[in-house]
């Protein structure tokens, strides 16, 4: 009886501590996502701005500072503090506000929030299914990767020659493939913390880097999804 009780405590408390921790990502996520929201529309809002950042060369530093971010990121990951992976983590979404402003001169600011509540719809029902999901995600995930690798390159290559038809099957792919990815991020998370669980300082990092995957999905998500209901100002 005595053992059972053990058992059940200790097991009760690597719920509520997999709890603290899932909610410590989607925190980190939120703010991600707010300030990103902010720094677009207060740099959207400035035509002079808009101006320097995109009607000069200027604009291939911020449409690929972000990838350099997430690269410096992933790489210091072991000699980040707990404050610097957030810090980091907060520059990057900036970056990142930065450049998606255009989409608030593409898009009509009604089109936008839809798109941004289907996307919160979507990301909350995969998360959920990654999360409560008793299949192993990671014996499909490489198929996923393999096809995130490839609307990369694509997207790339369609900087370049603005096809229309190659957007719309990036915007297709990649709708299928994040949302793929949203469930898989969710479920690695869970594992990952049932492996660190006793190492309160590792969570809280992963819990930070965790947020950064699953801000990316979100990010992706939405503007491949507003490609789909966006509604382009005149």
């Amino acid at each position: 009886m005595g053992t059972n009780s053990f058992t059940a405590t200790k097991i009760g408390a690597l719920d509520a501590g997999l709890r603290s921790y899932m909610i410590a990502v989607y925190k980190h996520m939120s703010i991600a996502l707010g300030l990103t929201g902010l720094v677009a529309f207060l740099v959207a809002s400035s035509p002079a701005l808009m101006n320097v950042i995109f009607g000069s060369p200027l604009r291939w530093i911020i449409i690929f500072a972000p990838l350099g971010m997430a690269i410096f990121m992933n790489t210091r990951f072991v000699y980040l503090s707990n404050e610097g992976a957030r810090v980091s983590l907060w520059v990057y979404s900036a970056l990142i506000g930065i450049s998606t402003a255009s989409l608030f001169w593409v898009y009509t600011g009604t089109s936008i929030a839809r798109a941004f509540f289907i996307t919160a719809s979507a990301f909350g029902a995969m998360s959920i299914y990654g999360y409560t999901t008793k299949k192993d995600l990671s014996t499909i995930s490489s198929f996923f990767m393999m096809g995130l690798i490839g609307i990369i390159i694509a997207s790339v290559v369609n900087l370049f020659t603005q096809s229309n038809a190659m957007s719309f099957i990036i915007s297709i792919a990649g709708v299928s493939i994040f949302s793929f990815l949203t469930a898989y991020e969710t479920q690695r998370l869970k594992s990952i913390y049932y492996q660190i669980a006793n190492d309160l300082s590792s969570a809280e990092k992963i819990a930070v880097f965790g947020a950064l995957g699953l801000y990316m999905n979100f990010i992706n998500l939405f503007i491949n999804l507003l490609h789909f209901f966006g509604e382009r100002r005149n």
